[in-house]
């Protein structure tokens, strides 16, 4: 079993920052590919960026690519996301979630723990 708790969102303005951080507890964190996805309101939920067990291989949406970083710390148990010149179309809840085994790390289904999620709000 493995918890994980995101924090860091907020309300920020358009080509703002965010880091989004994901805190893990249970079973070893480093042991899961991990990734972070977002659903707005209305809408289903989408892959942002995911993250190999080690941290050597990262994958992400397009809409992420260049704007977004995904991190881990292994030692402290830590997923994070840094959010840079942040659109209202980023407006949504982020979610963290883990996946034991290593596969395309695009789809829900791949994942088999997820936090509660954190609100991120971007104004124009």
């Amino acid at each position: 079993q493995v918890q994980l708790v995101e924090s860091g969102g907020g309300l920020v303005q358009a080509g703002g920052s965010l880091k989004l951080s994901c805190a893990a507890s249970g079973r070893t964190f480093s042991s899961y590919a991990m990734g972070w996805f977002r659903q707005a309101p209305g809408k289903e939920r989408e892959f942002v960026a995911a993250i190999s067990m080690s941290g050597a291989i990262r994958y992400y949406a397009d809409s992420a690519k260049g704007r977004f970083t995904i991190s881990r710390d292994n030692a402290k148990n830590t997923l994070y996301l840094q959010m840079n010149s942040l659109k209202p179309e980023d407006t949504s809840i982020y979610y963290c979630a883990a996946a034991a085994n290593y596969g395309r790390l695009r789809q829900d289904e791949e994942y088999n723990y997820w936090g509660r999620g954190t609100q991120v709000t971007v104004s124009s």
